[in-house]
């Protein structure tokens, strides 16, 4: 970010794609390739950041490499810690404007300090480091130069000139900026350089319709205000925020029009939890709270302060579990003025796994849906259409049976548009041209299993549903391998990479001055799960093993009972005390 003094003293921001890192014994030095006085650097023995001046580099450094931003700075127990970002793949356009894709990233230690420091603030100093490994390889990190993704094609077309003239960091909406908190450093000390990134999908793909040619874009914006993994956030919190809270933009440019049709999904949004315990699925459970009717309302009214009148389709299961938690929400949805609920089993009428069942969905909702339109503008910038309101979706996960559906609404609002300018007729549809229909399913599908990835760890299940509008075998194996996935994931994995979202969020701060976290929680029942396993595994193999010589004598008889029932004591062990076996944040709290 170049900051240039002007007569009137105001600043003029710009943007550097590329930038120079170069590394020096006592510090690391960041600048423009364009323009070489410009830049900052970062003392290596405690991490304070200042603006380069003539003096700043009087030695040759030790190595010089090429960056395409920096992503920001955290302070952990003793080090500062900068993240920049090493290498980037340009995916597309947004409104005309450049989108990449961070592909790597690399955190430069500042913490010469911590040969200085305590026994116990070099096991922290560790543990945070790990947390920062993590969000190196993090998915679904896009960014631009040159304007801001964080804003729907309506929001930002009644923005005013001088708005969007601003710097990016100010006309950004910090709800869908994942390294908000760690520009903040960078912002106060006006550092000349460093890039927003938003935690979102993006995908783009060109149409051909009869003889007109159209752009379609999808773009998913994830909410950093519950940040986190498909067991460890659920639900909402007391501020009506709901965990894997996306906002999902379909942007068609065809002819001399742009199209914005926008929704969102997010976590059933009052309390409740399903905490990993080893099982394959682990038990949902409603938290009672009398301020939960207040939580319902703070989420519906933010909504409808945003995008309008709110069409909220509940597609969960209406029995069992699934069931109890779906009859909370729609208990607490009859008190809602600015909300439609609409209860949807979707395993139950969408039994035959075929795309083309969500009809009864459509029928249920059509003139409500229809009556929310879209956004649509001309080349001039007038504003033709206006999207008057939003649709809602969630299943349990807001995922696989979420991404169907949101799907199957896309596809009805793209048909509009497209007749609405004249490249199909009334009685056409996308779905009457192959090749590109496939286009279109592909990229929900492609988005569908990006999201998953950020959220669950694992592609979309039901991507063959989107992608081929019907179940097949290959899908059904790609489903079962993904579900095994998920389960190791959540139950061994997930602990730790809910802390590493909570540190580089904010949610949780790093304080010299707090006790530490981990002394006060030494005990890692995780550790001793490998040993459980073994001692399970070795004790099934010794049984088959023993009851196969049975026959032979009595005391191979004896060993066979004496293994058996100390495997099956050790299971009973593993399986009562599951919770505490599964990897578990150790940062934040559930809410």
């Amino acid at each position: 970010m170049d900051i240039e003094p002007t007569s009137d003293s105001s600043e003029r921001f710009k943007l550097y794609d590329e930038l120079e890192l170069q590394e020096f014994q006592d510090k690391f030095v960041i600048k423009s390739h364009q323009s070489p006085n410009e830049g900052f650097w970062i003392s290596r023995v405690d991490g304070n950041i200042n603006l380069l001046d003539g003096d700043t580099v009087s030695e040759s450094p030790t190595k010089t490499s090429t960056i395409y931003g920096v992503v920001g700075t955290i302070r952990l127990v003793v080090g500062t810690y900068a993240i920049v970002i090493t290498s980037r793949k340009e995916v597309g356009s947004f409104l005309g404007f450049p989108v990449y894709r961070l592909m790597s990233m690399r955190v430069l230690a500042c913490n010469q300090a911590l040969k200085f420091s305590t026994s116990q603030e070099k096991k922290d100093e560790a543990y945070f480091l790990t947390l920062l490994k993590i969000v190196e390889s993090m998915p679904g990190l896009y960014y631009s130069y040159e304007t801001d993704i964080t804003l729907n094609l309506q929001r930002r077309s009644k923005f005013v000139e001088g708005w969007i003239s601003k710097p990016l960091w100010k006309q950004a909406d910090p709800r869908y900026v994942w390294n908000k908190h760690l520009t903040e450093e960078l912002i106060e000390f006006k550092p000349v350089m460093f890039s927003l990134n938003r935690d979102l999908s993006f995908q783009t793909a060109e149409l051909k319709l009869k003889d007109s040619c159209a752009k379609l874009s999808l773009i998913s914006r994830r909410c950093t205000r519950r940040l986190g993994t498909r067991m460890w956030r659920r639900g909402a919190n007391f501020e009506g925020d709901s965990a894997n809270f996306i906002e999902t933009e379909q942007l068609l440019e065809v002819e001399e029009f742009k199209f914005s049709f926008l929704q969102v999904r997010g976590s059933i949004p009052i309390l409740w939890e399903q905490i990993v315990d080893l099982s394959y699925k682990p038990h949902l459970r409603v938290i009672s709270h009398e301020q939960t009717p207040n939580i319902v309302d703070r989420h519906f009214h933010d909504l409808s302060q945003r995008y309008g009148e709110v069409l909220a389709v509940d597609l969960t299961d209406k029995h069992g579990e699934e069931g109890k938690l779906s009859a909370a929400y729609a208990a607490e949805m009859k008190n809602q003025q600015s909300a439609r609920y609409v209860p949807f089993d979707f395993h139950c009428h969408c039994r035959g796994s075929n795309f083309d069942d969500l009809k009864i969905l459509y029928d249920q909702i059509s003139d409500d849906f229809e009556k929310q339109r879209y956004f649509m503008i001309d080349r001039k910038g007038d504003i033709l259409e206006e999207q008057k309101g939003i649709m809602r979706s969630n299943c349990i996960d807001s995922l696989d049976r979420t991404n169907v559906t949101q799907c199957y609404m896309a596809q009805k609002a793209l048909d509009l548009q497209l007749q609405r300018v004249g490249v199909l007729t009334c009685s056409e549809c996308i779905s009457m041209f192959e090749e590109e229909y496939g286009k279109f399913r592909i990229l929900w599908a492609e988005q569908g299993d990006e999201i998953s990835l950020e959220y669950a760890g694992t592609n979309a299940l039901k991507g063959d549903l989107v992608r081929y509008g019907k179940k097949t075998l290959s899908g059904l194996i790609k489903d079962g391998m993904s579900a095994l996935s998920r389960y190791y994931l959540n139950n061994f994995h997930d602990g730790i990479r809910q802390d590493a979202l909570d540190l580089i969020s904010g949610h949780y701060t790093v304080s010299r001055n707090i006790p530490s976290h981990f002394q006060r929680n030494s005990f890692e029942p995780l550790t001793y799960l490998p040993v459980a396993s073994a001692l399970i595994i070795g004790g099934l193999t010794v049984t088959t093993f023993s009851l196969q010589q049975v026959g032979r004598n009595a005391q191979q008889y004896v060993s066979s009972v004496l293994c058996a029932g100390i495997t099956a004591g050790v299971m009973a062990i593993v399986k009562a005390n599951g919770r505490q076996f599964c990897s578990r944040p150790r940062l934040c709290g559930l809410l």
